[in-house]
Parts: structure tokens; C-alpha cells; sequence
């Protein structure tokens, strides 16, 4: 294996003075006649500098003197030791911050400390740095020093034309002394708009963000992360080679995930732009098969808040290189920015050919997809009734098939609601026997029958005999190698059961394959009238438009008087409705606070907020008894200031991935002491700021506190919960209720588990469905909300995306889900979770892209918004009355009299009575 180590292929150009490699470009905008050295006093550490093949370190102000140094001093100073050779020092490169044609004056202040006889220099060199030419060093100043003091290195410079790098450092001192150095001073004062007076490069902006992004400078500008990093031009007895250029690097010696090879990037990239990284990545080493390479960016803000962006992720393997490609943006300008490689187990090494920073390409936006001779509502599946044998069918697996009578003749209700007229089953059904694996059972194939865009409805009526227990059966499709889910639904008697569920297909497809499977081996599978069919979206709003109408408004009468009512006769009226008081959020996290264009969306375009993360208790207390509520309070002054109601989500997570390391370390006693505090502490705090809480999230997917505590634990929660903050309404939030695709949290499962809390005394007040959801069907969702809608509590949907490639069909799904809720009476908010490109858990299911363009799922959600708006004009009558119907919420009424105009404004409560205002004028 050839490779050459960091620190041994540095010593080696600098000796030789070959061309020297590209290092880092610090970025930090112009400069009014300022210090061209960022962290000139070392105020920062060694933030910015980098030392050569030697050590370095920072002595605090007030520290003390250094080994002899003559007098102390009252700031930091840097300490350069280790040194072998006269030329190592500290540098840094300054390349963004200097023009060709300035004059700039160079002051340092500097010392020496070490075993030396008389005196030893101190120089000021610069290393200029040319891509396709050797590299060049002026020589700008020297100063003979001693060991006693500080003495000042003074000297000036000017570059007639700009090379590819500029890097100032300080050398000179014998071998085995210290460099010294308080502070270093660069200045132009009749040039101080570097970014003016610069010539144009040739180099774009983006092929500045990564320096050495193909290691044709070897290692130079790289670094390992919390490991040793080689360069190579091959590797394993030539059997790795690059796949583009020379050279790729390896992240070796790893003993953590997160160790791997990294950049600094600090002042290369801006706030509010989005840029994609592109890498080609594989994987060396024992045990080495496949494992997840991870891109992540570290930033740290001026007032030191870090934070990891996860930008890409991809499966990686020891047989080949791959790509590994996303996106990032930047709310604020951080003060350190470094991008990185991480993921694969200790052990294994990162093999990296090139990484590329560049800004993203916009994409055009995506036509509407152009589905031809769709016929909705019309079924797909062949030989449906049976009426042919089993014509069209075919056993998937060693399992035998027939036709029985004696199923049901209606079709499944959910169909029935989206199908209106249609005919009755014929009673027959297919049964598969001898079934010696789950996936065995009916299938068909209709690769040319499903059209791409088009969301399907599945609906069938399935039994089994012969298991031992409950049996998931489920509807699947083999979409070439891909498995897509249809439907669910737990069968568990004699009985014959609906499943429901929907899909849609987004790429053509080779084949596509419908089978119906699930029970355990061993078991007979009953399947009847299974019908795939497009649903007709559009005809459903209509529906949903009446509904509405019937629910969210209310009959309003203004009757206005005065000291002239005479003169009020057919006075003019607009009436104008300012906010509809249906709950409408979104998910929001801190760092998007930093993005005034975010802030403004948000603030006008919903009345609702719930935070990502700062308020789960692995934000709040990653580490045992060291609490963070900075995050949480800065974002819950936000929305106090913006008259943003809050949700509090979540107190805990039953769902033991989420469960902190120490927390698990627990012994049951302390397990139950830490969850007493944390809703003391919590519920202590915000007692009365949060409007609703969801009290342990996702319960139907974890038990990890029950089973840890007991049965009682969770209806305990609820009880403290309650008796901490009586004011707030307590939740259970659970994903997949509403869809169809999980036996685990079905309708049927979540009321029975909120009726065994309710058993329990548990004060379960609302219910939550989170509402992440793949091509919705309006009857589905809303035989959800109807069946959860017995208990009498109010839903709400709390954490709603959906997604598509396509921002058209967005656009579709999310008018699904935002129409089933508001025309359903038992549904009392809804919330996103999110909506700005790069800030949501889903790809493909934001409204606002990246950079702050408007979508059309964004649009069509602002036209909702718009549509559930009312409006009215007219004339005061002959009573001195103006009627209207409209949506509840604000309004404000124009009136015009031959004098005056006069504005007022009111609220519509809801109710089924009209309602009379009385306005004075």
C-alpha cells in the first residue's frame, strides 16, 4: 500500500520548495482599513493558524511568563514549539483579505525563548502559491531578537499581480527554540476595499469552497477528525485506484463513527444560499462490506452554539466507489465552519477520491404531470369477481390456489365512498393453501395497467384459518426491486376483514407486481374483490367544499344603530375577514430563527408553532443533570412576541432509540426518580406557555418506559403531567393512524389504547395523529377520523408532510390532507412539520425552496388559506342590518356614509345559532 502521512508530505514540499499545495482561503467580506490576520492577538486560540511540522499552543492572559521569557503580560500570546528546522512556524492564509496593487504594512510583535547563544531572527516571509507554476516566497521583513522581552518585527509589502494563494507566516529561529508571537498586524490603509481592488480570477466562487477538493496537493487543506489521514495513489496491491485523478485519501486508525477526514471551511460558504456537496466515497478494511457514509457540516456561531447539519448519507461498500451527494444552507454566518466524512464503525477506513462544494443549481420547476386516458374509479384488477376461475391470477410461491363462494357482496366501505355507484361482489373469493413462507398468496402483474403520478386506492376483504394468534396481511407491490406497501390491517378470528390503502408510482417501472400476503406460514389466505382503481381527487374537494361550508362558518347579522339611523338606509358595507381561527402551524427549530425570510413567512402565514427538537428531552438534558433550555425559551420568546400559539412536543419518547444513553443506564429506581424531575422540571418551567403537550410520543411503536417501570407508568405521566400544569390539554401523538399501512397504530389499536389509559385515570385530553403521509385518499383519512372521532376528544394533526418529486402532486396531496381536516368537525388544528427546503425530516415535501422561492405546494397552500377567507359587500336594509355567512375568526367592516367612513372590528366564535353584533356608529 503507498501513502504518504500528513505531517511527512508537508516537510517534504517545503524542503524541496516544489510547488506547494492550496490551503485554506478564509472568506470574511471586505474590510474597511482593518487587520488582514483574523485572530490577531490569539484571542481565539489558534483559531485561523496553522503551524508547520511542529506544535503549537496558546498561553491565557494573565498566565505567567513562558520558560524564562523576560516579563509577563496581560494578553495571550502563541507558543511555537518542537521545532526541528529554522523554517517551521505559524502561518496563515490571507489570500480573500489582500489586493494586487496595496501597499500593506506588516507589525508583529514576537520572541524567543530556548537554549541559544547572542541573538536568533525572526522573519516574515509570504508563500505565494500558483496553480500551474513552481511556488514562490517574498521575503518581507526581519528582526534579531533575544530571549529577553518582546521586540517588534516591522516591514512592509505589495503584490503586483495575485497569485492563487497568498500565505503569510513567521520563521527563523534556530532549531530548538520557541517562536513567540502576541500579535501580528497587517494593514492597508489606501486600499481598503480588498473585493474592488482585486483582479478577477479565473476560478469560480464554488471552485474556492473546497481547496484540494481531488488531492492533487496530497493532504494539504485536509485534516483528520479525531484520526490519522494517508494519501494514496492506490491501494490493496493496486486493486483501489482512483476513479478520477491521481491521488484519494484514506481516513485510517478510526475508533469512533464520527472520526473521518474533514475540511475547514470557515468564511467560504454564505448565509442563505444553498450548496451541494458531491463526493466520491468507499470503504477499506475488515468487515468492511457495507456501511453508511455520512457528510456532516459543524458550525459554530460567534456566540460558540455548535451545531451538525447532516447533508448526505449513502450506503458504501469495499467493491466500489460511490456518490455521495446533498444539500446544506446556512441560516446565520457562523463564526468556524468545518465539513466532514463520518459513519462507518471503528475500524474501517473512509476512502475519498474528490469532495466538491458548489452553490446549488435551481432546478425549472416540474410541469404538471400528464396523465392520459386516466379513467377514475375504474378497477385494474383483472378477473376481480372471479367469474373466470382464477384466470388473470397466479400463486406467487410453491402454495396452491382456488376459488371458494361464501364472501361478502358489498364492497369494503372505504372503497364504497370513493367509488359512489358501482356493482356488487359476486361472492367469490380465492383461497391459498400449502403456504410455507409469509410472502406466499395471490398476486397479479399490472406493470401496463398503473399509469406514473396517479394515486390508487386498495381495497379488499381478506380472512385467514388455521393461525395460531393475530396475523398481519397485508397488500404489496414488487415495483421492480422495491417493495411497496398497499395496506395493512391485523386479522385475528374467523372473520372477514377490510383493508384499505393507496400508493402511486413516481419512475416507469419494468414490472409491477400486486400480491396479497402476510400470515404466518402455515396458514390459509382469504382474499375477495380486491380493487385497484385512480381516485378522482377533484370530485372529492367538491364533497369536501360542502362540508366545510356546513362546519367552519357561521351565519353572522350586524346590526348597527346610531343618533341618525335614518341616514344609515343603504349605507355601504365591506366586511373583510383578517384570520380565520383554525389552527394552522408549522415546525420550527432555532437555527431557522437566524433566517429573517423564514421569520416572515411564518409569522404571516401561521397562527401555531411546535419545536423540532429543543423541547425532547435529549435537547434539554443530553447529559445527566446539565440542563440546556436556552434553544427552547429563545424560540418560545419568539412566538410569544408574534402571538404564536405553542404545542409542547414532547415530554417523553417511548421509542427507545430516542432514549438517552445515561437514561437507559438507569437502575429502575433512578429511572423513576429522572422521570419525576423531568416533568417537574419541565412543567415547573412553562407552566402556562404551552397550550397542549404531548405527554409520551408514540406509544403504539415503543414501550421502553413500560416495560422498564410497568403497565401504570404511562397513565402516571398524565396524571403528574396534569397536576404540574392543570391548564394544559394532554395528548397522545402516534404516526400511521390515518393511512392504512400500520396494524400497529390502526383506528381500531389508538382507540383502545386511549380508552386502557382513560381506564387508568388517565386525563388524555386530545389526540394526535402525526400525519406523515404517502399519497393520501380522502375516504381513507377520513374513516379514520370518524372511527377516533367516538371518543369525543378533540385531533388534531400534528406533524403533517408529504411528498413527491414532483411539487404538483405535492401540491395535490397536501390540498388532501389540508381539506379531510378542515372539513372534519372533530379535527380542531392542523400543523406542518415544516416547510422550508432543507429544514424538514422528509425530502421532496417543503413549500418554500432553499433559497426562499415559493413552490406550488406552497402556493396551493397559501390558496387555502386565501379560499378560507370571507369576504362580504353590501348595503345596510331597511332594519339596519347587514347579513353574511362566514368562517370564524377576525374581521374588520367598512362603512361609507355622505360624512364619514367609519371601520370596526369583530369576531366570529363558533356555533350554530346566528350570530348578532351590535355596532355602534
Amino acid at each position: 500500500m503507498k501513502g504518504l502521512s500528513a505531517s511527512s508530505f508537508a516537510r517534504r514540499i517545503f524542503k524541496s520548495n516544489s510547488q506547494s499545495p492550496k490551503e485554506n482561503r478564509e472568506n470574511t467580506g471586505s474590510y474597511d482599513a482593518i487587520n488582514v490576520i483574523l485572530n490577531h492577538d490569539f484571542s481565539e486560540e489558534l483559531h485561523l493558524w496553522r503551524t508547520n511540522c511542529c506544535n503549537a499552543f496558546v498561553v491565557p492572559a494573565g498566565s505567567g511568563n513562558y520558560k524564562g521569557t523576560a516579563e509577563d503580560v496581560g494578553c495571550s500570546y502563541a507558543v511555537v514549539t518542537n521545532r526541528t528546522e529554522c523554517w517551521q512556524g505559524l502561518e496563515q492564509d490571507i489570500t480573500s483579505r489582500i489586493s494586487a496593487g496595496c501597499d500593506y504594512t506588516v507589525s508583529a510583535c514576537v520572541g524567543v525563548s530556548g537554549t541559544f547563544h547572542g541573538s536568533t531572527d525572526v522573519l516574515a516571509t509570504l508563500r505565494l502559491v500558483y496553480q500551474n507554476a513552481d511556488t514562490d516566497y517574498l521575503f518581507i521583513s526581519k528582526k534579531s531578537v533575544t530571549g529577553e522581552g518582546w521586540h517588534k518585527l516591522e516591514g512592509s509589502f505589495s503584490l503586483s499581480t495575485m497569485p492563487d494563494q497568498v500565505i503569510f507566516y513567521l520563521e527563523g529561529p534556530s532549531p530548538g527554540s520557541d517562536l513567540l508571537i502576541k500579535s501580528v498586524i497587517i494593514t492597508s490603509p489606501g486600499c481598503t476595499d480588498y473585493e474592488s481592488s482585486r483582479p478577477t480570477s479565473s476560478c469560480t466562487d464554488d471552485e474556492k469552497i473546497i481547496v484540494n477538493a481531488n488531492f492533487d496537493y496530497s493532504l494539504n487543506s485536509w485534516s483528520g477528525r479525531g484520526c490519522k489521514v494517508v494519501c494514496h495513489d492506490c491501494m490493496a496491491d493496486a486493486n483501489i485506484n482512483p476513479t478520477s485523478g491521481k491521488y484519494f485519501a484514506s481516513a485510517t486508525e478510526r475508533t469512533q463513527s464520527w472520526n473521518g477526514i474533514q475540511q475547514d471551511i470557515t468564511g467560504r460558504v454564505k448565509r442563505k444560499l444553498a450548496y451541494e456537496m458531491t463526493a466520491i466515497v468507499r470503504l477499506y478494511g475488515h468487515n468492511a462490506n457495507c456501511a453508511d457514509v455520512r457528510g456532516t457540516l459543524w458550525v459554530q456561531a460567534a456566540d460558540y452554539r455548535e451545531q451538525y447539519i447532516g447533508i448526505a448519507k449513502v450506503q458504501a461498500t469495499d467493491k466500489d466507489w460511490v456518490q455521495l451527494q446533498g444539500k446544506f444552507l446556512l441560516n446565520d454566518s457562523p463564526s468556524k465552519a468545518v465539513i466532514f466524512l463520518e459513519g462507518p464503525p471503528p475500524g474501517t477506513d473512509i476512502l475519498l477520491n474528490s469532495l466538491v462544494v458548489n452553490h446549488a443549481v435551481k432546478p425549472p420547476p416540474p410541469p404538471p404531470p400528464v396523465v392520459e386516458n386516466a379513467v377514475f374509479g375504474v378497477n385494474i384488477i383483472t378477473n376481480t369477481h372471479l367469474n373466470n376461475g382464477t384466470n388473470g391470477w397466479f400463486p406467487l410461491g410453491n402454495c396452491r390456489m382456488s376459488v371458494q363462494t361464501g364472501s361478502p357482496h358489498i364492497i369494503p366501505p372505504m372503497a364504497r365512498d370513493s367509488l359512489g355507484s358501482h356493482e356488487n361482489l359476486s361472492g367469490r373469493y380465492i383461497i391459498v393453501t400449502n403456504r410455507t413462507e409469509t410472502w406466499m398468496g395471490p398476486a397479479q402483474v399490472i406493470t401496463d395497467k398503473v399509469k406514473l403520478y396517479l394515486t390508487y386506492q386498495v381495497s379488499a376483504w381478506v380472512k385467514i384459518r388455521h393461525a395460531s394468534g393475530p396475523q398481519n396481511v397485508s397488500v404489496a407491490l414488487g415495483v421492480d426491486d422495491q417493495w411497496v406497501n398497499g395496506g395493512q390491517v391485523e386479522v385475528s378470528d374467523d372473520q372477514w376483514h377490510e383493508i384499505g390503502g393507496s400508493f402511486r408510482i413516481e419512475k416507469q417501472a419494468a414490472k409491477v407486481m400486486v400480491y396479497v400476503q402476510g400470515p404466518a406460514a402455515g396458514a390459509d389466505l382469504m382474499v375477495a374483490g380486491l380493487h385497484i382503481f385512480p381516485v378522482d381527487r377533484h370530485a372529492r374537494f367538491n364533497h369536501l367544499k360542502r362540508q366545510t361550508e356546513k362546519i367552519r362558518k357561521r351565519d353572522v347579522i350586524l346590526k348597527f344603530s346610531g343618533s341618525d339611523s335614518f341616514r344609515l338606509l343603504a349605507t355601504s358595507v365591506k366586511v373583510r375577514q383578517k384570520q380565520n381561527s383554525f389552527p394552522f402551524g408549522s415546525c420550527i427549530c432555532r437555527t431557522n430563527m437566524d433566517n429573517e425570510d423564514f421569520n416572515d413567512f411564518f409569522v404571516k402565514n401561521f397562527n401555531w408553532a411546535v419545536f423540532g427538537n429543543e423541547l425532547k428531552w435529549y435537547s434539554t438534558e443530553a447529559q445527566r443533570g446539565k440542563f440546556n433550555y436556552r434553544e427552547a425559551d429563545e424560540l418560545l420568546d419568539f412566538c410569544t412576541r408574534n402571538n404564536i400559539q405553542v404545542r409542547g412536543h414532547c415530554i417523553f419518547w417511548e421509542v427507545e432509540s430516542t432514549v438517552q444513553e445515561w437514561i437507559r443506564s438507569l437502575n429502575n429506581n433512578d429511572l423513576t426518580t429522572a422521570l419525576q424531575s423531568r416533568l417537574s422540571g419541565l412543567l415547573t418551567r412553562y407552566k402556562g406557555k404551552f397550550k397542549h403537550y404531548d405527554v409520551n410520543n408514540e406509544m403504539m411503536h415503543g414501550s421502553y418506559y413500560q416495560e422498564r417501570l410497568g403497565k401504570d407508568i404511562w397513565a402516571n405521566m398524565f396524571k403528574k403531567a396534569h397536576h404540574l400544569d392543570p391548564s394544559a390539554v394532554l395528548f397522545v401523538n402516534d404516526y400511521h393512524v390515518e393511512d392504512g399501512c400500520d396494524t400497529r397504530s390502526s383506528p381500531e389499536k389508538y382507540i383502545e389504547h386511549i380508552l386502557d389509559l382513560q381506564d387508568q385515570g388517565a386525563p388524555v385530553g386530545g389526540i394526535g395523529i402525526q400525519g406523515h403521509i404517502d399519497c393520501p385518499v380522502g375516504p381513507i383519512v377520513c374513516s379514520a377520523l370518524d372511527k377516533l372521532s367516538i371518543l369525543g376528544l378533540p385531533i388534531w394533526f400534528t406533524e403533517v408532510d408529504v411528498s413527491s418529486n414532483n411539487e404538483h402532486v405535492r401540491a395535490d396531496d397536501l390540498e388532501v390532507m389540508l381539506r379531510e381536516s378542515f372539513a372534519h368537525p372533530a379535527v380542531e388544528g392542523v400543523i406542518l412539520w415544516g416547510f422550508w427546503e432543507l429544514f424538514m425530516s422528509r425530502e421532496n415535501a417543503h413549500l418554500v425552496n432553499a433559497e426562499g422561492e415559493l413552490n406550488e405546494a406552497g402556493k396551493r397552500y397559501l390558496a387555502l388559506k386565501q379560499e378560507w377567507l370571507s369576504h362580504a359587500h353590501g348595503h345596510i336594509d331597511d332594519q339596519g342590518q347587514f347579513s353574511f355567512r362566514g368562517f370564524h375568526g377576525s374581521y374588520e367592516v367598512d362603512f361609507v356614509t355622505a360624512s364619514m367612513k367609519i371601520t370596526k372590528t369583530f369576531v366570529v366564535d363558533k356555533g350554530d345559532d346566528a350570530l348578532v353584533i351590535s355596532i355602534d356608529i
